[in-house]
């Protein structure tokens, strides 16, 4: 199960605004390849919604059923909040419906 934590207004390249919801997945512990140690996380994603900010706000913890998973993705740069550190990643993490075989793709704005 995934939880709804937030929304966020956004911009498309046409200049229209839009609401994505925020989700988040449950505590899971990773295994650092670096130092051999677990540490724990969680999967965050957003999705596009078709309803104002009103409805939005009144999802804020509502549960969806389905999982976040890994998308690979044409190279990006993305800062490390805590450390101020720039890297090149070359996945996303995507929603996919409970019951489905492959994450559903996001529409690009």
């Amino acid at each position: 199960m995934l939880t709804v934590t937030n929304y966020k207004t956004r911009i498309s390249k046409e200049g229209k605004e839009y609401l994505t919801l925020e989700i988040q997945g449950g505590l899971e512990m990773i295994h650092s390849q670096v130092t051999g140690r677990f540490y724990a996380t969680v999967r965050k994603s957003s999705v596009t919604t078709t309803f104002g900010e009103d409805v939005a706000k009144m999802l804020i913890g509502t549960q969806i059923p389905g999982k976040i998973v890994r998308v690979e993705c044409d190279p990006y740069e993305y800062t490390i909040q805590n450390t101020g550190e720039v890297v090149t990643l070359t996945h996303s993490w995507t929603y996919q419906p409970e019951g489905a075989t492959a994450p559903v793709p996001e529409p690009s704005f």
